[in-house]
């Protein structure tokens, strides 16, 4: 009887082994998760939910003040108060983000059509022109601030084709602002080209046949096949670009700084200016920052609609 029973004991001794073993595998599982979980707790969610909290506060972090509540001050401070400026900032940034996102996306589009045919050395220059959106935004923005310097710089003998008839681009207010824009497309835009690159990549090639074999333009070509295929990519792109231009602080901070006056001043160089530079209005701050979150959610919001309109399509 004891011979008998011994393979099934065995078999539930090795099951047992095996629901352990089991049991171990989870807890190591778990024992890799948790801490990530904590930190991304700890270094994200409840930053951005203290900061919340901030923005309804009267509070500067260099206080010996606790924070004072204040309801919704700080944002009508911010919406309402014409002295403030901050709808200047608004203004400066939506004309930047419209500027520099538009000529990146025709810029780009053009390259990604000029390189989507294969040709000698297009590897090579595809390479040369994804150059420029791997150096730092920093470093950049000193690079250009030396072209742009109208005494030793070679952007006026480019433009002008001498120094004497070029332009003080980075103090004059009305070219200050298009000085940042020439840089942040040429910095990004190979970057739309990229995407877009993939999309016309992806085309079939039986569609331009059979519109061949039909006879059609190269304008209804274009318009009825390439720019709905690539639509997708575009948009994605244009999204992308977008909220980084929102958010546009160290390419202006290495350029002009803000300045001249605050010609240049973008919403995130404001934000840093009076949440750090002597001001340290923490509260007010954090609630212009939760003003440009939803500015940025609620244009996502718009990108993602037409990009799900252009899928469908």
């Amino acid at each position: 009887m004891s011979q008998a029973n011994a393979p099934a004991m065995t078999t539930g001794s090795v099951h047992r082994q095996y629901q352990r073993r089991q049991m171990s595998d989870k807890t190591i599982a778990h024992l890799f998760i948790w801490p990530t979980l904590i930190l991304l707790i700890l270094m994200n969610i409840f930053p951005l939910f203290y900061s919340l909290y901030l923005s309804f506060n009267d509070y500067s972090v260099i206080a010996n003040e606790p924070p004072k509540w204040v309801a919704l001050d700080n944002y009508e401070k911010i919406l309402t108060n014409e002295r403030s400026r901050y709808w200047h900032n608004f203004t400066v940034t939506g004309k930047y983000a419209v500027l520099s996102v538009g000529l990146q996306v025709i810029v780009g589009f053009s390259l990604a059509m000029l390189l989507k045919e294969k040709f000698a050395g297009s590897g090579l220059i595809t390479t040369l022109i994804l150059i420029p959106m791997m150096l730092s935004p920093v470093v950049v923005g000193l690079f250009w601030k030396l072209i742009f310097d109208p005494s030793k710089g070679i952007f006026n003998h480019l433009i002008y084709m001498n120094a004497t008839g070029g332009k003080e681009w980075l103090s004059d207010p009305t070219l200050a602002l298009w000085a940042i824009v020439i840089v942040d497309v040429w910095m990004w835009s190979p970057f739309v080209m990229l995407l877009c690159l993939s999309g016309l990549s992806a085309i079939p090639a039986y569609l331009y046949e059979a519109a061949a074999i039909d006879r059609a333009s190269g304008w209804f070509q274009f318009r009825r096949i390439t720019l709905p295929q690539v639509m997708p990519l575009l948009l994605i792109a244009v999204l992308f670009r977008t909220i980084e231009a929102f958010k546009q602080f160290d390419l202006v901070m290495g350029l002009t700084g803000g300045t001249p006056g605050d010609a240049t001043e973008t919403v995130s160089v404001r934000l840093y200016r009076e949440a750090f530079l002597g001001k340290f209005k923490t509260g007010e701050s954090s609630a212009l920052a939760y003003i440009v979150l939803i500015i940025i959610i609620a244009v996502s919001n718009l990108y993602i609609r037409a990009l799900n309109r252009a899928r469908e399509g």
